[in-house]
C-alpha cells in the first residue's frame, strides 16, 4: 500500500515535488537543532561563499536544496522507466565516459553529495553496466526500496562491506563501469586523513586502490537540479589517475562544489571521527 501511494505521488509534476521539497528542508531545520548547527557550521567554514550576506543567502538556498533531495527520490525510485530517463535534460562532456569506455580498462564514476547524485547513477545504467556501491540506510525499512529504485536498467547495486568491495573489483576487471559517493566518510582503517576545505576529513583510500588496481579511468561528474523543476543538467569531468592521491580527490569533489554550493549536502557529518580511528594530527 505505501509503495502504492509513492507510485501515485512520482506522477506528480518534479517542479511540486521540488516546492514540498523545499518545505520540509526548513521544517527538518527548525525542528532540530544539531541537523542545522552543522549544516551551518559546515557551509561557513566551507569558505564557499564571501561576506555574511553572501553566506545567509547560501544558507536559505542549502535548506531549500536539501529537502528537495528527499522528495525527489518518489519521482526517480518509484516513477516509470520512461519518464525517469526523460529527467536528464542536459549533458556535458558524456564523451568522456564514451571514450574511457573504448579503452576497455573499465570507469570509475565519482559523485559527491551534491545535487541529485541519485539521477546521474540511472543515467549511466541506461548506457552501459554500472555496479554502484552504497551504505544500508539506518531504517532498515527504507533498504528494499533503496535497492529497487536504483536498480534499473543495467545498474547493480554492492553493500558497502568486504563482498560490495568484491563486487567493484569484479566489475572492473570485466571493463565495467562502478560507481561510488567519494566523500562518504569510511570505516576504521578505510581511509586516511586529508583536507577537505581546509579541515581534516577521514577520506577513503578505496578509489585510489580500485583504480591502482584496475587501470580504471576515474570520471567525476554531477547532476544539477535546474530551476522551476525542468529537471537536471549533469556534467562529467575526467581526473587524471596519476594525481590520484586522497588530497586530490578531495580537491576535485571541492571544484564540484564549488560550481554549486547550494546544492551541496553541508547538513552531512563529513568530519566526523570514525570509532577506532586516530584523529588527525593536523
Amino acid at each position: 500500500m505505501f509503495v502504492a501511494v509513492l507510485r501515485l505521488f512520482a506522477r506528480l509534476p518534479l517542479a511540486w515535488l521540488h516546492c514540498a521539497g523545499a518545505m520540509m528542508g526548513w521544517m527538518v531545520y527548525w525542528a532540530s537543532p544539531t541537523y542545522a548547527a552543522r549544516l551551518r557550521e559546515n557551509l561557513y567554514a566551507s569558505g564557499v561563499c564571501g561576506g555574511d550576506a553572501q553566506c545567509r543567502a547560501l544558507l536559505r538556498a542549502a535548506i531549500a536544496e536539501t529537502g528537495k533531495g528527499v522528495t525527489e527520490l518518489t519521482a526517480i525510485w518509484f516513477g516509470k522507466d520512461e519518464k525517469v530517463a526523460q529527467l536528464v535534460v542536459e549533458c556535458k562532456r558524456w564523451d568522456l565516459a564514451e571514450a574511457a569506455r573504448a579503452r576497455g580498462n573499465g570507469i570509475i564514476f565519482l559523485t559527491p553529495h551534491l545535487g541529485c547524485f541519485e539521477i546521474g547513477g540511472l543515467y549511466i545504467a541506461q548506457r552501459m553496466p554500472l555496479t554502484a556501491l552504497y551504505r544500508p540506510p539506518k531504517k532498515r525499512w527504507l533498504e528494499p526500496l533503496m535497492i529497487a529504485g536504483r536498480s534499473r536498467w543495467q545498474a547493480v547495486v554492492a553493500p558497502a562491506n568486504l563482498k560490495g568491495v568484491r563486487m567493484l573489483y569484479k566489475a572492473l576487471a570485466r571493463g565495467e563501469a562502478v560507481g561510488l559517493l567519494p566523500d562518504q566518510a569510511p570505516g576504521v582503517g578505510e581511509g586516511v586523513w586529508a583536507d577537505f576545505f581546509g579541515r581534516p576529513a577521514y577520506t577513503m583510500t578505496l578509489v585510489r586502490r580500485l583504480q591502482a588496481m584496475s587501470g580504471a579511468a576515474v570520471i567525476m561528474f554531477f547532476a544539477e537540479r535546474l530551476p522551476e523543476g525542468r529537471g537536471y543538467g549533469l556534467c562529467f569531468d575526467e581526473i587524471p589517475a596519476a594525481r590520484l592521491d586522497e588530497a586530490a580527490l578531495n580537491r576535485a569533489i571541492e571544484e564540484q562544489v564549488r560550481r554549486c554550493p547550494a546544492q551541496y549536502l553541508w547538513s552531512y557529518n563529513r568530519y566526523k571521527i570514525p570509532a577506532g580511528a586516530k584523529p588527525p594530527e593536523f
